[in-house]
């Protein structure tokens, strides 16, 4: 009789968070349906998308999809976490709903974790893909440049701290699969906002596991105009605002774990720069008091900070002085 391969693969959890992006959600989907490691489950979670998209994951008519929709919108953090807590794989993988998966991702990343329990996670290089899914090849060696990922030695890396945390090598969110049930969903603070994945890569340094590297290039990463970092006007100040509270907050936690004091000057460095970032988005959002409150404790946390002590001083000019310095129209 033929051998079901199937039946000995340990069942992987894709977790699918979406929210207003039907046509790459559907390409992400499709992703995950044409993976050659055939025993998934893909949990598509819905953040209350003004068009449900259920018709649409319905008609992939695939059993091993499953749809969830909240009533209401609870939030980027809550929706991811509520799929991962939805998760009954040995493995899960994240795959956001703007990315894509090789189809062979999973048939490369899984096998190691198998081989190893003293693995919590498995991760790859990514390629960058524009809105239109093209491959962004400069944009994608300057990717793997800056992050590291060209210098990683592929294999076992035991202590992991640099690789995840200072040169923020593990993508997280889109290229790594991680082993379920070595992570508590519920203990991750909502205070991390969008950085949830260097928080989750931070619980996976902390916890005694090894992680393994896979130098190709099995993801593709998608840079578009509704990314966070693409977004225009009030949404974009808004969304820096929101990442300098998520840094201050991580940054903070991770300056005090006694696993991460060989790093502490390093994470005090981002999070007095958060600080200062975080005082000049509100003082573009006309918050100056607030803003202020930021610089202080900036300048009395370290000697001298041109950029902090320059925009503290704008900060008692007349706002109609220091719009164009700001950058406000």
């Amino acid at each position: 009789m033929p051998v079901d391969h199937k039946l000995k693969q340990p069942l992987v959890s894709v977790i699918i968070p979406t929210y207003n992006r039907p046509e790459y959600l559907k390409q992400a989907i499709n992703s995950a349906v044409q993976q050659t490691y055939q025993n998934i489950e893909i949990i598509v979670s819905d953040n209350c998308s003004y068009e449900n998209p259920q018709n649409l994951v319905a008609s992939f008519a695939d059993p091993r999809i499953k749809f969830w929709r909240h009533l209401e919108n609870v939030g980027m953090l809550n929706n991811q976490m509520n799929a991962f807590k939805m998760a009954q794989g040995k493995y899960v993988a994240s795959l956001h709903d703007d990315d894509m998966w090789n189809e062979d991702f999973l048939a490369k990343l899984v096998p190691h974790l198998e081989a190893n329990s003293d693995l919590i996670l498995a991760f790859c290089d990514q390629y960058i893909i524009d809105a239109q899914g093209e491959i962004n090849y400069s944009g994608t060696e300057e990717n793997s440049r800056g992050f590291n990922r060209d210098k990683i030695t592929p294999g076992i890396h035991q202590n992991f701290h640099k690789i995840g945390l200072v040169d923020k090598s593990i993508p997280t969110a889109a290229a790594c699969v991680i082993r379920n049930g070595l992570i508590d969903w519920d203990s991750i603070p909502s205070e991390v906002g969008g950085m949830w994945d260097l928080y989750l890569t931070y619980l996976c340094c902390v916890s005694g596991y090894k992680v393994y590297y896979h130098p190709e290039k099995l993801t593709r990463y998608r840079a578009h105009e509704q990314t966070d970092t693409m977004l225009s006007g009030r949404r974009n100040l808004q969304a820096k605002i929101r990442k300098a509270k998520s840094e201050i907050f991580c940054y903070k936690i991770f300056m005090e774990d006694v696993h991460l004091q060989q790093f502490h000057s390093h994470f005090r460095k981002l999070w007095l720069e958060a600080h200062t970032t975080l005082g000049i988005g509100l003082m573009r959002d006309q918050q100056t008091t607030a803003a202020r409150s930021y610089f202080w404790q900036a300048l009395q946390e370290q000697k001298f900070n041109l950029r902090t002590f320059t925009a503290l001083i704008l900060s008692f000019i007349p706002q109609i002085f220091t719009n164009k310095l700001l950058g406000v129209s």
